[in-house]
């Protein structure tokens, strides 16, 4: 297989890369040459892809497929998606769930309704610009595109800080804010199980869209932070807050409690996903101590979260002791 990889430094991109060349296959990477990372054995071709003199460089090569990384403008993958579709198998497109429009159902598939997006636009939103790159995937490829529909993306190399958000806080010890419920679903994919299901959809068999989260049952709430603060040394003690108080307290729950979604009728789809047609294409999901082990292995390591230019995750020390004090009186009372 000859596989170009738009991006393929950081996360996704690099994990791409890395099990793509372990497959034997030959891997050429574009992107700008910034994310200080790149593999060894893949061809490199330098050049910002927002530069249509840049984009050019890829107009001599032919590819059996492409996996593309962007989540930015939409009108990046259009361009993109233009120029390669006579040079290119097919066109993986690392999309999200976010696309689906609101409310989200129990048993959410991939013919719920998406936003309104365009694949010609500048950047809105992240919604909008993950559907507007589905459709310039679309509308290029046809049924040669495949939408991978990610959840929650975790893992080794993660640069947005969520999973090491918990890692390094259940590091810290003490007790430990838990948002509950404790057996609340958590729906998320490991970025190896990702990337090897796009590898195999980029060999054939797979057209259009796919939810690709872990299955139900696969993970809680409660399970991840057993498992973080088990593989941290079990010195922080979770106490579990129910979701009004954490709602009461104003605080941002993607910013500062990463990967948690409250059990709200609008966002039921996201903790209860109906993932039988990843299923069907091979998606097989390792268990969550696996995960979140390596993932602190690499933390250990020298892991460096979040990125330069990246504002960190996570729930400020003293506003934690303050939410936990106010709970603490609330269940007393």
């Amino acid at each position: 297989m000859r596989l170009l990889v738009l991006g393929g430094t950081s996360f996704v991109g690099r994990w791409v890369v890395t099990a793509a060349a372990e497959r034997g296959w030959r891997v050429t990477t574009f992107n700008r040459g910034l994310g200080g990372w790149a593999h060894p054995g893949a061809e490199a071709i330098i050049g910002d892809r927002l530069r249509p003199a840049d984009l050019a460089k890829l107009g001599a090569g032919r590819w059996d497929a492409v996996i593309d990384t962007w989540a930015g403008a939409p009108h990046a993958v259009r361009d993109s998606a233009r120029l390669l579709a006579g040079r290119a198998g097919r066109y993986v497109y690392v999309s999200s769930r976010a696309v689906y429009a609101s409310p989200l159902p129990r048993g959410l598939d991939e013919t719920h309704p998406t936003v309104d997006a365009s694949a010609d636009a500048e950047a809105t939103g992240y919604p909008e610009d993950k559907r507007g790159g589905e459709l310039a995937a679309l509308e290029a490829f046809g049924d040669r595109a495949v939408l991978a529909r990610a959840g929650l993306i975790l893992g080794p190399h993660e640069d947005l800080g969520r999973l090491p958000h918990w890692l390094l806080r259940a590091e810290r010890g003490g007790p430990m804010l838990a948002p509950g419920p404790i057996d609340l679903p958590l729906r998320f994919i490991d970025v190896r199980d990702l990337t090897d299901w796009m590898l195999d959809a980029a060999e054939g068999g797979v057209s259009g869209p796919v939810n690709l989260v872990n299955p139900a049952g696969h993970a809680t709430m409660g399970s991840l932070l057993r498992a973080v603060v088990d593989v941290t040394g079990g010195r922080a003690e979770p106490v579990w807050v129910a979701p009004e108080a954490i709602e009461a307290a104003g605080m941002d729950r993607w910013a500062e409690l990463p990967g948690w979604l409250p059990p709200e009728p609008e966002l039921a789809g996201l903790v209860w996903t109906d993932i039988r047609r990843a299923e069907a294409t091979g998606l097989r999901c390792r268990p969550l101590e696996e995960t979140v082990a390596d993932t602190w292995a690499w933390l250990v390591a020298g892991g460096r979260v979040p990125p330069p230019g990246m504002a960190e995750l996570g729930l400020d020390p003293a506003k934690e002791r303050e939410i936990l004090a106010a709970w603490g009186r609330r269940r007393s009372a």
